[in-house]
């Protein structure tokens, strides 16, 4: 199936149902499918070809989704690009992955107009949302275009996607995705998340230029129903739930630490959902545990990255139980089994295959993983070898066959000569229950060379000292893997999708005025 297809299958099974709700409005598959045409025969009648690079610049948005259908309807590469991202970082991937043609909200004009100059690719621009002297509305602009869906003819290894790297560790990479990855992203959800007769209701409050966006495309294909919030604003999200009767929706971490500190959470009604998935960063499995107590066994665990369409495993939510009971601390910090259409193994450094239980880097092959990065063949053929994705994750598969991640490759600390995991000193920090959130880091240290730090967000109106969270780390893990000072911050620097920036810490402590002389 081309990406289009999932769409186009709720459309053909339900065409007169609710494919989208926004701000009170219901959108058809009709009504969105007929956009999706009209914007892909416009932009073939523009002269974009085959695989030209196209992005829609816009808050989570029902008519901006139309558009980014209409891109792949018409055999395009979709250039995600987060509205909540700096205005330099997008400029910068839109002029570094030649797009061609940009779709966008009246919101951002002002900002897109200032950087037209930069963007000397562009042919097109079409504002979503308003008239504008320089760019057509999509109104005037698609008109004139038929509803009929465009001959075009798709290759399973057709690049759809050119996403941006993560951007923790530097300029992003373009990842070049295609039909077949996302047939076999698509394919592992639905193996792992079924409903049978039942139609899901999607809820996209995380920006759906990341996994909301994909993650909609599994409901449509069901003929289901996706409410779209402009941001996971933890209020409207709890009210969205209840009044949409919501069966599965996504969310990082960092949120649902916000919605477990909502008094009065255990009293809502949580009765619709069946799937409530989080990833993209670390969870804390004490608060994991809390969240199986508000929300109840629907929780469920995902790890994938850019370079491998989100789907590398999954901890369904019957895992997080065994024989009635809420899972072992070592099962919960898992991100579950191997999804069943590609091949993950522990490779050493020597590419060898590691026994279970021992630690090596987490590498993948088969359909899910990239074609490759865009103009990057020397980092291409640095990340796959020998057909196998290097995730740069370090970790290893217990004797049950689950995986766990240790820790990010360039993360991992080297204190005296001792290697030191974050994660595993920040799933101790983060049973503290003053703490809100963490991230440990390596800074320069004389002695040690690098020394553990701890950087904490506290609750709000609760305190704790670096002494009893040294105290803790100590008693759970030893003197060598605590921390050796711990630092507390207001708010922790993240990515618009949650990720804990750690490389940004870590040069307010690396930068020469930092060193100890």
């Amino acid at each position: 199936m081309a990406i289009i297809d999932y769409f186009d299958r709720g459309w053909r099974i339900n065409p007169h149902g609710v494919a989208y709700i926004q701000d009170e409005r219901s959108f058809s598959f009709q009504e969105i499918g007929e956009l999706s045409c009209r914007v892909a025969n416009g932009l073939l009648a523009a002269g974009l070809e085959k695989e030209a690079k196209a992005a829609v610049w816009a808050d989570n948005d029902v008519i901006g989704w139309g558009c980014t259908l209409g891109i792949w309807r018409a055999g395009m590469v979709y250039i995600p690009v987060n509205g909540r991202n700096a205005s330099a970082e997008n400029q910068y991937v839109l002029d570094a992955f030649d797009c061609e043609a940009l779709f966008f909200t009246e919101v951002f004009a002002p900002i897109i107009e200032e950087l037209r100059i930069t963007l000397p690719n562009v042919k097109l621009w079409v504002c979503i949302d308003a008239e504008l002297p320089w760019a057509p509305s999509l109104a005037t602009w698609s008109a004139s275009q038929p509803s009929t869906m465009p001959r075009v003819d798709y290759d399973m290894d057709d690049i759809v996607t050119l996403s941006a790297t993560g951007g923790t560790t530097g300029v992003p990479k373009g990842v070049m995705n295609t039909h077949r990855a996302f047939q076999t992203y698509f394919a592992q959800f639905m193996i792992a998340f079924p409903y049978g007769a039942q139609r899901p209701v999607n809820l996209a409050a995380a920006p759906m230029t990341h996994t909301a966006g994909m993650l909609s495309l599994p409901c449509t294909a069901r003929g289901g129903t996706v409410v779209v919030l402009p941001k996971p604003d933890p209020m409207l999200l709890l009210a969205t739930i209840a009044r949409h009767r919501v069966t599965e929706f996504f969310l990082p971490p960092t949120v649902i630490y916000r919605l477990l500190d909502i008094p009065g959470i255990e009293e809502r009604d949580f009765s619709s959902l069946k799937y409530f998935l989080y990833g993209a960063a670390p969870m804390s499995v004490e608060k994991l545990k809390r969240a199986i107590e508000v929300f109840g066994p629907v929780m469920a665990g995902g790890y994938g990255q850019t370079e491998a369409a989100a789907s590398i495993s999954y901890l369904t939510p019957a895992e997080h139980f065994v024989n009635g009971k809420i899972a072992s601390d070592e099962r919960l910090s898992s991100v579950g089994r191997p999804n069943p259409l590609i091949r993950v193994e522990i490779l050493n450094d020597q590419r060898q295959v590691l026994p279970q239980g021992e630690t090596g880097e987490i590498c993948v092959r088969g359909d899910l993983i990239m074609k490759g990065y865009f103009k990057a063949p020397d980092k291409t053929a640095e990340t796959i070898v020998d057909g196998w994705l290097h995730t740069g994750d370090i970790g290893h598969l217990d004797a049950e066959g689950y995986l766990h991640i240790t820790d990010r490759k360039k993360d991992m600390i080297i204190s005296g000569g001792f290697n030191v995991y974050p994660s595993e000193v920040e799933q101790v920090i983060w049973a503290h229950p003053a703490v809100q959130d963490c991230a440990v880091i390596g800074v320069p240290d004389d002695k040690w060379g690098e020394a553990v730090k701890a950087v904490v967000e506290l609750n709000v109106g609760q305190t704790a000292s670096a002494e009893e969270i040294i105290a803790l780390c100590k008693d759970k893990l030893g003197s060598v893997r605590a921390p050796k000072s711990v630092d507390f911050i207001a708010a922790l620097p993240r990515s618009p999708v949650g990720k804990v920036l750690k490389k940004d810490l870590r040069e307010q402590y690396w930068r020469a005025e930092h060193r100890k002389i």
